[in-house]
């Protein structure tokens, strides 16, 4: 018994560390490997990032946030344009808000014009790649509970460390 006492008193630093980075891992934060080039310009395929599980359980989901949702098995990276409640509609590759021209600040690809009304608790996501991203156009607004966090700190390529710029 004397000896496994020892051990834990030797190793206690060491234990307490292990534990905190599980921790940290499985409920805090956790890497995430971009899949395919609908997030481009903004970020590339295979690009490694921090995925952020905590933030929304404090704050709420903001417009314009990149966020992971997990939908059917997949786990998409996107930008939120749309909270529960708008009329998103693009006209002539411009973004409106309940009528209203919002400037995006960020490079995308043309839109194609549509609208539609985000129901109450759901988002409505798109990729800025607006050309080649499956988002809420095809499969519709996420909830929150689809949304697992937000992402926008680049671990890899080491050339674009950094948290992701607004443009």
């Amino acid at each position: 018994m004397d000896g496994i006492k020892r051990f834990f008193k030797d190793n206690f630093t060491f234990l307490l560390l292990l534990v905190l980075i599980i921790i940290v891992k499985f409920f805090v934060v956790s890497p995430i490997r971009v899949n395919g080039d609908s997030m481009n310009p903004t970020l590339e395929d295979r690009d490694i990032m921090i995925l952020d599980e905590i933030s929304y359980r404090f704050s709420e989901i903001k417009r314009f946030d990149i966020v992971v949702v997990r939908k059917n098995g997949e786990y998409l990276i996107k930008r939120v344009i749309g909270l529960p409640g708008d009329v998103i509609r693009y006209e002539d590759n411009t973004l409106y808000i309940d009528d209203k021209e919002v400037e995006e600040k960020f490079d995308h690809e043309e839109t194609k014009d549509f609208e539609i009304k985000v129901p109450e608790g759901k988002y409505f996501i798109m990729g800025d790649n607006r050309v080649n991203s499956v988002d809420s156009r095809m499969i519709g607004p996420v909830s929150k509970k689809e949304i697992l966090g937000k992402t926008n700190l680049v671990l890899y390529p080491f050339n674009k460390f950094g948290k992701v710029e607004k443009k």
